[in-house]
């Protein structure tokens, strides 16, 4: 899950740059970070806040001990994976842009929810007893 969480950092991290030349007016194409479902919570980068989310989530499930932070943790991944659902339908069927970033964002949202469900259920992240 580290790893994914590298890898999505690495996307954010890019989108964040974006965000900033956009910003700047430095950009010569159009771009998904100029639209309003770039900022879905709160007027912050989606990008900003992947850039948060990512470390936390690589370094958090380190410290997964209990039913409670278990449910933390997975409350913050579903909520990732269902604002990835909500962002594709947006690439897909609104902006209709390409953007490869986001779609690795998305993927790498969809793949630790997946993760992080087996193991929960397959009881690695803490004993039950």
């Amino acid at each position: 899950m580290t790893l994914l969480c590298g890898v999505g950092l690495y996307a954010s991290l890019f989108m964040l740059a974006k965000t900033r030349r956009a910003e700047r007016g430095e950009l010569t194409e159009e771009s998904v970070v100029q639209t309003p479902r770039a900022r879905l919570y709160g007027g912050a980068s989606n990008a900003l806040l992947g850039a948060l989310y990512y470390p936390a989530v690589g370094v958090g499930v380190w410290f997964v001990r209990t039913p409670w932070t278990a449910a933390v943790l997975a409350a913050a991944i579903a909520f990732a994976a269902l604002t990835s659902a909500v962002l594709a339908y947006s690439l897909l069927f609104v902006t209709r842009r390409p953007c490869v970033y986001c779609w690795t964002g998305h993927a790498v949202n969809w793949t630790l929810a997946a993760v992080y469900g087996w193991l929960l259920s397959a009881g690695v992240l803490f004993s039950r007893t």
